[in-house]
């Protein structure tokens, strides 16, 4: 199949070229910001990035960054058919422990009641040196809901 939104049988969300997203950068990789297989959707880490214009936001700032990822996965999971409430994993990526509080706060409220399993790295660094925290995210479409 040569639509990459169905490539495999699997909806592809918002497919992307890494040159178009990292120009300054020697990269030509075909990717999407999720992927839904099956009822499960995996999406890709996000940052503090604002996904429709690419512009980072919340530089400096680990909270308005940490914000920001969490409001594109939402924004993702909606598109692909489910919600945060229906979040099962969470991959939390943080360039210094310090920022360990903030982080986690900031993704508790936008997690409360939903009891997600979750692993967090402290990382050297992110794609972009600007890019403080980032966070993927695996969910479930509810059967009744695909």
């Amino acid at each position: 199949m040569n639509d990459p939104k169905m490539a495999g049988g699997h909806t592809r969300i918002r497919p992307f070229n890494t040159r178009d997203t990292y120009p300054e950068q020697n990269l030509d990789n075909d990717l999407c910001q999720a992927v839904v297989a099956g009822n499960t959707v995996y999406v890709r880490g996000q940052i503090g990035q604002d996904l429709d214009t690419s512009e980072s936001v919340g530089i400096g700032d680990v909270e308005a960054q940490t914000e920001q990822a969490m409001r594109n996965i939402a924004m993702l999971l909606g598109e692909a058919g489910s919600k945060i409430e229906h979040l099962v994993k969470l991959t939390i990526y943080i360039v210094d422990p310090r920022y360990r509080e903030t982080v986690y706060r900031t993704i508790g409220r936008h997690t409360r009641g939903v009891h997600p399993i979750s692993t967090g790295i402290v990382v050297s660094a992110l794609a972009r040196p600007e890019w403080l925290v980032e966070v993927d995210a695996v969910a479930v479409i509810p059967e009744g809901e695909q």
